[in-house]
């Protein structure tokens, strides 16, 4: 077997990306089909699920760390953008939200929450627009509140602020233009 390219201790933060933010609980070894297999054991509280994850795929099911400073500011720079609205079909803009939330690219994920996210003065969302609103934003606080060593809300709260404060700034131009 080649040696890990990604290595990951018990104890450390992971992003899975269709799952999110996980905890390395336990590194197993485990006999399946006859062959030895090394398994990162991963805990995901909000979803209270376990996932089994051999070392050797951890790297091509896209598992990583946390995104490092520079990520995470470009993707809180993102928020601040002026929202992208495309005019294609919901069910088409839905699925490109979806992959995007699932890449576990936290800029991506960031363009999600700031694409979707609505002011109290601005119309209303559709509930399937709020779903994917929820997950992506979600997705983003988690990956917030492990790097900023934060509870899961108050990473929410900031993510929110961002987004109002960029709102108050682009709904200002609409209304003197």
């Amino acid at each position: 077997m080649a040696a890990k390219a990604l290595s990951f201790d018990v104890g450390d933060y992971v992003v899975y990306p269709k799952h999110g933010v996980g905890r390395v609980i336990e590194l197993q070894k485990q006999e399946i089909a006859g062959m030895q297999l090394e398994l990162y054991v991963l805990r995901f509280e909000k979803e209270r699920m376990t996932l089994r994850v051999p070392t050797n795929k951890a790297e091509s099911v896209g598992m990583r760390k946390l995104s490092s400073d520079k990520t995470l500011r470009e993707a809180l720079d993102t928020l601040k953008g002026k929202p992208k609205v495309k005019r294609t079909m919901w069910s088409r803009r839905a699925q490109e939200y979806e992959a995007k939330i699932n890449s576990g690219d936290l800029v991506s994920i960031a363009e999600v929450v700031r694409d979707l996210f609505r002011a109290d003065d601005q119309p209303e969302q559709s509930y399937s627009e709020r779903q994917i609103f929820e997950a992506a934003a979600s997705r983003l606080a988690r990956e917030l509140a492990a790097m900023e060593e934060v509870e899961e809300p108050k990473a929410l709260d900031k993510i929110l602020d961002i987004l109002r404060a960029a709102a108050a700034i682009y709904n200002k131009e609409k209304t003197a233009a």
